[in-house]
């Protein structure tokens, strides 16, 4: 405390001084001097944040073009009489989906289409009983008067994308509608896409996904938004401002001659969907994406399922960066058009430099400690805006303009920027796999049909995936983050507090919820009910 037994001026401003200079030697951290080591870690911590920074940069530049061509919305070119609708090819592509094959038969048999001017394919490679399911329900759909066919294949040579190039061959639609397993189109969606065709330059419409049980679990709220922020902001910015955006895979209509003209389904990529589309408007075919028109679907309610569906993507597009990219940057593009790509393809590298950044964290504590309020005004909040805020106004936008400025969810946006970190093992090995040209199988991602919040079957189901040796790293770091926490709030480094939280928390859930979902149910149902639901 400050002693006030002073009889100058002087004398105050002295004993102030005196007294600022005691209480800084004392908090002055072992590592005061900027030796090699401090001087690595500066370094690699400020060009790490730069790095993000930049593509943070892009993420704001993308929500500013969204609030200003959000009301720009696609016209078909004219609309299709009764006499002029083509026909189309329905796909449904099935590996295993015991679950899901019903209601995804009912859904499409109730699609508002002209009968004779529909063909459904149900392109089933499964292994278990679903086979025996899917052909009964073909036959019961046949025998009402469908046009329905089941393709069945052994050998599962491409995986998803070596079904939908098999069911071609047979295939007599000019149009093909793809719907994957885990999904139930609503019966106008048909009739809302096919009219865009009335361009012949148009090669696919895609709508957006909403989702059937994004209120399940925790779990799923987070992926929604995760979700709405790529199919809200980043579908519509690219479609609407000219530049290229992919097909996703399902809910979305294809014109069968594009597909051919661009060299068809390929299969050297786990992303066969955003590979073919990059191949198709490189060709100058146009896309058309639906931003008020939804499919809704089933989102993974599992931790490992989701993180296998999250390192497929990743995979997926960075093996697309590696074939496509170099041919993308010579071909004659807008050179905006070429680095939104460079941003789109490439954007999952931020992965392996995020374990990077976590390591260096508690280093950081150390080195900075002796930094004051200046300089981290001066270098920390400008990246740090850059490449953390721009998360929030990101997946905020898309949450504000789907759900309104009251909606719950936006106080879900920490937990989606930690849920983000803690998929930095699982997909900075898949992006480094894509790298180093390891080869995969395509992992497909498992659906249980739920669909009510009580719905809890699903634990007793097929298709659990195994949680491997990650979740123990993962926990590891969780671990790590905590004594950073308590060093920092030894220290009173009250600022760091809510980074170092972030990464706590997700690495702790990652990891947790890996080895809860995986372990007996009985044996650990007194600490779940302690977690999150």
């Amino acid at each position: 405390m400050f002693a006030f037994d002073f009889n100058t001026p002087d004398e105050l401003l002295q004993r102030l001084f005196e007294n600022i200079a005691v209480k800084t030697a004392e908090n002055i951290s072992p590592l005061y001097r900027l030796d090699a080591f401090d001087w690595t870690v500066l370094v690699l911590y400020f060009g790490l944040l730069g790095f993000l920074s930049i593509y943070g940069a892009y993420r704001i530049k993308q929500v500013v073009d969204f609030w200003r061509y959000r009301r720009v919305a696609p016209r078909p070119k004219r609309r299709l009489s009764e006499t002029e609708l083509p026909r189309i090819t329905v796909q449904l592509p099935l590996f295993n989906e015991l679950y899901v094959v019903e209601r995804l038969l009912q859904a499409v048999a109730a699609l508002d289409y002209p009968r004779h001017l529909l063909q459904i394919q149900v392109l089933d490679d499964s292994t278990d009983e679903t086979q025996r399911i899917a052909r009964s329900l073909v036959q019961h759909y046949a025998r009402q008067g469908f046009e329905i066919e089941y393709v069945h294949r052994a050998d599962r040579i491409g995986f998803k994308a070596g079904a939908l190039a098999n069911g071609m061959r047979t295939a007599t639609g000019e149009l093909i509608a793809i719907f994957d397993a885990d999904f139930v189109p609503r019966p106008d969606c048909l009739r809302k896409m096919v009219h865009y065709f009335a361009d012949p330059l148009v090669a696919c419409v895609q709508m957006r996904w909403s989702h059937i049980n994004g209120a399940y679990n925790l779990l799923t709220r987070l992926q929604t938004i995760m979700l709405d922020g790529h199919f809200v902001i980043e579908q519509t910015v690219r479609n609407r401002t000219g530049g290229f955006f992919n097909f996703n895979g399902t809910a979305g209509i294809w014109r069968r001659r594009a597909i051919e003209m661009s060299g068809g389904w390929q299969h050297d990529t786990l992303t066969e969907d955003t590979d073919l589309s990059f191949r198709v408007q490189l060709m100058g075919w146009r896309f058309i994406y639906l931003l008020d028109e939804d499919t809704p679907s089933e989102v993974p309610v599992e931790i490992n399922a989701f993180k296998a569906q999250q390192r497929r993507w990743a995979k997926g597009v960075t093996e697309v960066a590696l074939k496509l990219y170099p041919r993308i940057w010579r071909a004659n593009l807008p050179l905006r058009v070429k680095l939104e790509m460079f941003f789109r393809l490439t954007g999952n590298l931020s992965y392996p430099l995020m374990i990077v950044a976590s390591l260096l964290q508690f280093p950081l504590l150390l080195v900075r400690y002796n930094q004051g309020f200046y300089q981290l005004m001066l270098f920390d909040l400008p990246l740090l805006f850059f490449s953390t805020i721009s998360v929030v106004l990101f997946y905020g936008s898309a949450i504000w303009y789907l759900d309104g400025g009251r909606s719950r969810r936006l106080l879900h946006l920490p937990l989606v920027m930690a849920l983000g970190i803690g998929l930095a093992f699982s997909n900075a090995r898949a992006v480094l796999e894509a790298l180093c040209g390891v080869r995969t199988e395509f992992v497909r991602t498992p659906k249980y049909r739920v669909e009510r919040a009580d719905d809890a079957t699903w634990k007793k189901k097929k298709y659990r995936r195994k949680r491997g040796l990650l979740p123990l790293l993962e926990i590891s770091f969780a671990i790590y983050f905590l004594l950073a926490l308590s060093y920092a709030v030894h220290m009173e480094l009250w600022g760091t507090l809510p980074f170092l939280a972030l990464f706590f928390f997700g690495y702790a859930y990652m990891g947790a919820m890996s080895l809860l979902q995986t372990v007996n149910e009985g044996f650990w149902q007194p600490l779940r009910r302690l977690l999150p639901s």
